[in-house]
């Protein structure tokens, strides 16, 4: 009877520890592929930095870069519109007129501009008081 309490005891040991090691394992692989996904977004953000593959992937050749000067400009451009997007579906109008007209005063002559007044009239729709 004591073997069978014992025996008892060392398997529930046994699984508490294994089950710990399965947490964990996850808790890496999460972490792993976490910091995979930040490094991509950051690769993406950050205009003239290196592309991150993800480990085990196959690395293909890039096509040449555009100016930086160039690059950065459209990619500021998109950020601004993005950014002013985004205000506008979360309510802020008078925030989102406020980047349109950043992004309009910069690039007046943008390939944007025409999208960005059109929701800046969108906007302003939105923000005249209703009448009661």
């Amino acid at each position: 009877m004591k073997a069978m309490v014992w025996f008892i005891a060392l398997a529930a040991v046994g699984g508490v520890v294994y089950g710990l090691y399965r947490v964990r394992a996850k808790w890496e692989e999460r972490n792993k592929a976490s910091e995979e996904r930040f490094a991509s977004f950051i690769s993406q953000a950050l205009p003239g930095s290196l592309p991150v593959a993800p480990a085990g992937a196959a690395t293909a050749p890039t096509p040449a870069p555009m100016p930086l000067k160039a690059n950065n400009d459209v990619v500021q451009q998109r950020l601004l519109l993005e950014a002013a997007s985004k205000a506008g579906e979360a309510g802020e109008a008078a925030l989102s007129i406020q980047l349109y007209a950043k992004l309009l005063t910069r690039y007046p002559q943008s390939s944007f501009a025409s999208q960005a007044r059109a929701a800046v009239e969108t906007q302003k729709k939105k923000l005249a008081p209703k009448p009661s």
